[in-house]
């Protein structure tokens, strides 16, 4: 084998791309190793085997295709052609195929590049190249109808060694011998026609006289009107060595990347049609050019400075100065004149944008999650102003209609009032949840956190939730063993238990199945709470935890169930995440964080109410309402009332009282003075007065986390007598 047929076939070796050479029969005379990892065949595979191996069944035969080609008018290249293949293992995938035809004395040959479609990394922008006019080795000739050359190629002026300028506006004849210029007459009466030759041996004259045998291909020249106004004429010489040469760079010209050969001396030996795009030179000038000159930090890719992209990889100096990010492949083919380093060249501009991009997407996206994120927790806040403020009056408003409505019932029993009274009482009650419900979602709940056994809680709530859930829903439990404990106020956890539990009963009007079970997952204790329900489509999921949304009908439905799931949660430090498909379900996943403490041991019985002894209790509420019923329902209760309408009131009233003042019963917010501000004013000169707060907003006597700040004690409102009584009972209690 000669030196060029062994460098054309290293150069096949060493290309990136799947290539595949048939010969005129169908088959296979050559498969590069890029084939062979495509298809997944061994070395030496496909020679001799008839192209039929490379497609499903359903395509063959393959061979009559591939004649009907040859034989056929075609484009020297036909680039992006898709096509079902075949794998070894007999799995099916899309491919790109790109044909050159390759003309030897024994006949075509068709050269296929093959490109999985589906493959990572991919480049569909690349075709398979042809050959450009002035860089050809080829000599392209273009004249009229009458033989007057038009243009003359670089080609040309090395095969016939005459220059453009002594042949352009002259006639052709000066290269064609005399006995062939009836041939070439009849060949342009062809082409007149509308007709080709492809291709033709003969004769041609070189300035000197030598006559020398050339292949031709032949095709009109045609205007924008699509009129034939010439002739095109590629001429190649086909001596021994100029045609392995010309074979040897129809390979290189097929190759998709491109591919430069240099020697020992590193200088540039040969170069392809991809290589001169890459570098914006043509193959004359790229040739013994040292390599440093295109690769600069050589070809096994050393970095330089003001690299694209942050690129630390080898880069492409093109001829304006600018670099490209590339990867080298390189190989080294022995020849005759020395070895010979093959790299081929891949520019991995647009891989590098698409992955800069990708991350400025991402970098979006997650600024835009944050934005979201804020404006969502500043709409939690205002929300949970907005809900103190309501919280405060409405809590206020609710004790005076209790408390109003508990007189009627205990003064009036047994008469219609009372009953009457018992549904303002429910009616109350019911307007007290949902105060808390806001004050939960908002997170300005009272909180009273403990350490927890999650499965304690989940089987007290399990045994609620058997007796109200129904009997068409089957509740299952499964919970894992030695959990650790999480710390949360037992009451909220209930709260958010039975508040799922009731959404997913909802979700299966005709029956199903409930199942809470537990885990740990990286120390965060889980609890998931699933149903077989309807489930819930996107729109729905996104909008599930926003106070006041709600899918059912007016009346039967607050919107504060699942956002007070999330304040809960959220003020425990834990997390919610929500699973839905519409006909499948929806699971709620909590994760709340571990602790190592012990779990609370449950309340303690409560004592009996201490009976008043006529103790002096202080009470400063700006509501005047509520004010008279808490002082009528102290007075009852046997003890003496001082009242005032604030803060600054108080500290007078107990100026002029003379006599002890047990207890201070203020509200939390007051105007002017917070009740804070009036207990610390109050205890400088009267230390041994206890206090107890109130107030359906406790927000300034908390702690961050919702927290009772320490020694402090709340009653919350609205409070019915009986709450009053036992919580100034117990504040009263000696020590």
């Amino acid at each position: 084998m000669q030196w060029t047929e062994r460098l054309a076939h290293d150069l096949l070796e060493v290309s990136p791309e799947a290539i595949v050479v048939t010969r005129e029969d169908g088959r296979i005379m050559l498969a590069n190793a890029a084939a062979r990892r495509l298809f997944d065949r061994e070395t030496g595979a496909f020679v001799g085997e008839v192209a039929d191996v490379l497609v499903p069944p359903e395509l063959r035969p393959l061979t009559p295709r591939v004649l009907a080609y040859l034989a056929g008018q075609h484009p020297q290249q036909r680039t992006g052609q898709p096509l079902s293949m075949i794998h070894r293992d007999g799995s099916q995938f899309q491919a790109d195929v790109s044909l050159s035809i390759v003309h030897a004395d024994d006949g075509q040959y068709l050269v296929a590049t093959i490109r999985d479609a589906n493959a990572t990394g991919a480049d569909p922008a690349q075709v398979m190249l042809a050959s450009i006019v002035q860089s050809s080795h080829d000599a392209i000739v273009t004249t009229d109808l009458d033989g007057m050359v038009l243009s003359w190629n670089p080609g040309a002026e090395r095969l016939y060694g005459l220059s453009a300028g002594e042949m352009i506006g002259r006639s052709k004849d000066r290269i064609i011998p005399p006995d062939r210029r009836p041939d070439e007459a009849e060949i342009r009466e062809i082409v007149a026609a509308g007709g080709r030759i492809d291709p033709y041996h003969t004769r041609r004259l070189r300035r000197d006289g030598e006559v020398f045998t050339v292949s031709m291909l032949v095709s009109p020249l045609t205007s924008p009107e699509g009129t034939t106004v010439g002739v095109t004429t590629i001429t190649r010489d086909i001596s021994e060595r100029e045609r392995a040469e010309a074979k040897m760079q129809a390979v290189l010209d097929a190759a998709p990347d491109p591919l430069l050969g240099f020697d020992e001396a590193d200088r540039v030996v040969l170069a392809n049609t991809q290589a001169e795009r890459l570098f914006g030179l043509p193959r004359r000038d790229l040739v013994d050019l040292p390599v440093e000159h295109l690769l600069p930090g050589g070809p096994r890719g050393a970095p330089v400075p003001d690299a694209p992209f942050g690129w630390d990889g080898p880069v492409a100096l093109r001829r304006d100065g600018s670099l490209v990010p590339v990867d080298i492949a390189l190989s080294t083919a022995r020849t005759e004149d020395g070895p010979i380093t093959l790299a081929g060249i891949r520019d991995v501009t647009e891989r590098l944008a698409a992955l800069a991009e990708q991350g400025r997407l991402r970098a979006e996206a997650d600024r835009q999650k944050d934005e979201a994120r804020l404006q969502r927790t500043q709409r939690m806040e205002s929300l949970g102003q907005l809900a103190g403020g309501v919280a405060h009056d409405f809590n206020n408003l609710l004790a005076v209609i209790l408390n109003y409505a508990e007189f009627i019932v205990e003064d009036g029993a047994d008469t219609p009032f009372a009953l009457d009274a018992e549904q303002i009482l429910r009616a109350g009650r019911r307007g007290s949840e949902l105060t808390h419900q806001l004050l939960a979602f908002a997170r300005r709940e009272v909180i009273r956190p403990k350490p927890l056994d999650v499965n304690r809680v989940v089987s007290e709530v399990h045994q609620m939730l058997t007796r109200s859930l129904g009997e068409h829903i089957t509740l299952d439990l499964d919970l894992a063993d030695r959990l650790p404990t999480v710390v949360a106020d037992p009451g909220q956890l209930e709260q958010v238990l039975v508040n799922l539990a009731v959404n997913a009963r909802d979700a299966m009007p005709s029956g199903g199945v409930l199942t809470i079970d537990t885990g740990v997952v990286h120390d965060q204790v889980r609890i998931r709470v699933s149903d077989t329900g309807t489930g819930m489509p996107r729109e729905v999921m996104d909008k599930a935890f926003e106070p006041f949304f709600t899918t059912k009908p007016s009346g039967e439905g607050t919107g504060l169930g699942l956002a007070t799931v999330y304040g809960i949660v959220a003020q425990a430090g834990g997390t919610v995440k929500l699973y839905s498909e519409p006909g499948l379900g929806t699971t709620i996943t909590i994760m709340l964080p571990a602790s190592d403490a012990e779990p609370h041991a449950g309340e303690r019985a409560r004592l009996p109410r201490p009976a008043a002894r006529g103790e002096t209790v202080l009470v400063a509420e700006d509501e005047p309402a509520l004010r008279e019923v808490t002082t009528r329902i102290l007075r009852r209760g046997g003890y003496t009332v001082l009242a005032a309408s604030d803060g600054v009131a108080a500290l007078q009233v107990a100026a002029d009282h003379h006599g002890p003042i047990d207890l201070l019963l203020t509200d939390v917010v007051m105007p002017g003075m917070l009740g804070r501000v009036l207990a610390e004013r109050l205890l400088r000169d009267r230390p041994a007065t206890r206090v107890l707060f109130m107030s359906g907003y406790a927000q300034p006597v908390l702690t961050s986390n919702g927290i009772l700040d320490p020694g402090v004690h709340l009653l919350e409102k609205p409070f019915t007598g009986t709450d009053l009584l036992n919580a100034v009972g117990e504040q009263l209690a000696p020590l």
